[in-house]
């Protein structure tokens, strides 16, 4: 079921203070706008693995209260009837002792006083697991967010991988026809056409590929956002690029502060240290309050009593049990100390990986845009030459080849480049930028 974030949660994920539950329920109107903020509107209402995880943190919430329950009073009653027959007075006076008991009802009253600080002690583990289960929260919700810019991204790329596509057809079109008109006026041979015409066919089959993609993108996105079955809607947007001002050592600092992988590690750490301190306090007594008052006897109302004390109960010590379960439990934090630090190194990795692979991609884009420059200009003369008989067919079709080829590659690193820095964001922990310009909204929009 959908939900809507309350002011606490909107805390641990670093959310703005905006209305976040954009929850699809049924479908979308045809005109509804599908920028990147809405998917991730979207996403973060719908999401199953952030419901998961939500849900994580309320079953927490609640065994914290469970513990602190051990404090709370607890009642019972009793309503009975006894047959009774004594065997050993019977045999004694050599009658029977036989008769029936009644309690109308045996009111009991159980209350723990004190148990030394193990309450204390498992209602702190059982804190550090809520705050466990937060950041475990705030994980999933930077991954379904860095799940939905990536699809995000090769939707829109499937478009421009259409819209290349279409204008290869139309290109080959454009040469076919041109094939034809020569071959019938007698200025160029048959061959010609076949292969123009071949051209086209393939160019007709490439273009069906990339209509696929589109339907393929839009069911990923709409898988990651947690609506598989929502209508058609309007994908505006487009692929840009901004650049990203931030060293490596801002990096690493900003998810020092921010990754929550790393923050439930050092939780992990101190709920191991705090069982070390619980296991020590296994031959601890507790301190407790008990009352009873029944009434009843030969007859349902015949006589009353009561019973009141205070008790120190000290549990069954088995020394050697104890000493292995402390052991135990030291391991325990010496492991999660190892783990907390493999976290760590993970974290840098990661961030060392994403960050050069941006970097990588940001370089690539003057390299791709200079591609596809030469690329129409190489199309512009071999048509050119082709339109007065000093060209071949298979050089028009290399050089129109190439400029799908280089177009195509250009919005593919575009995509390539907002997908990797989308990572080194999950990484980090944080948007590093969520102005208009980095979503690439623009006032065109696209359709599936």
């Amino acid at each position: 079921m959908p939900f809507a974030y309350s002011a606490e949660i909107k805390d641990i994920i670093s959310l703005p203070d905006k209305d976040v539950s954009a929850v699809i329920s049924g479908s979308v109107s045809y005109d509804y706008d599908m920028t990147l903020e809405n998917c991730i509107r979207i996403a973060l209402g719908n999401n199953p693995e952030i419901l998961s995880a939500f849900e994580d943190i309320l079953a927490n919430d609640s065994r914290l209260k469970q513990i602190w329950s051990n404090f709370f009073p607890q009642f019972s009653w009793q309503t009975s009837w006894s047959h009774i027959k004594q065997l050993q007075l019977s045999d004694a006076f050599n009658y029977n002792l036989e008769y029936e008991y009644y309690i109308l009802g045996q009111v009991t009253l159980q209350q723990m006083l004190y148990d030394f600080g193990v309450t204390q002690n498992q209602a702190t583990i059982q804190r550090l697991g809520l705050e466990s289960s937060k950041k475990t929260f705030a994980s999933v919700v930077n991954d379904v967010i860095y799940k939905t810019k990536n699809a995000y991204y090769e939707l829109l790329y499937s478009y421009e991988a259409e819209k290349v596509a279409q204008m290869n057809v139309d290109n080959y079109q454009t040469f076919y026809n041109q094939a034809k008109a020569l071959f019938t006026v007698g200025l160029s041979p048959k061959i010609d056409v076949t292969i123009a015409e071949v051209n086209l066919s393939q160019a007709k089959m490439r273009l069906i590929s990339a209509k696929n993609l589109i339907n393929t993108s839009v069911a990923n996105l709409n898988n990651v956002m947690g609506v598989p079955y929502i209508e058609k809607y309007n994908i505006k947007g487009e692929l840009g690029y901004t650049p990203l001002n931030l060293s490596f050592t801002d990096a690493i600092q900003k998810a020092y502060d921010s990754r929550p992988e790393l923050k439930r590690a050092e939780i992990e750490v101190e709920q191991a240290l705090q069982n070390v301190k619980l296991q020590k306090k296994a031959y601890f007594p507790q301190l407790e309050f008990d009352g009873h008052y029944q009434e009843g006897g030969k007859h349902w109302t015949s006589n009353n009593g009561w019973q009141i004390g205070v008790y120190l109960n000290f549990p069954i010590i088995n020394g050697a049990m104890i000493y292995n379960q402390v052991k135990e439990a030291n391991h325990l934090y010496n492991k999660q100390l190892a783990l907390a630090k493999k976290t760590q190194n993970d974290i840098y990795l990661e961030i060392q990986k994403s960050y050069l692979k941006l970097h990588e991609k940001e370089n690539q884009l003057p390299v791709a845009t200079l591609q596809v420059k030469q690329a129409k200009e190489n199309y512009k003369i071999s048509k050119a030459r082709y339109k007065v008989g000093v060209s071949s067919p298979i050089e028009m079709r290399e050089a129109q080849n190439t400029l799908a080829e280089s177009e195509l590659q250009y919005y593919k690193s575009l995509a390539e480049y907002n997908i990797a820095k989308s990572e080194l964001e999950r990484c980090i922990g944080i948007n590093l930028n969520s102005d208009s310009n980095f979503l690439g909204i623009n006032k065109n929009g696209k359709k599936y």
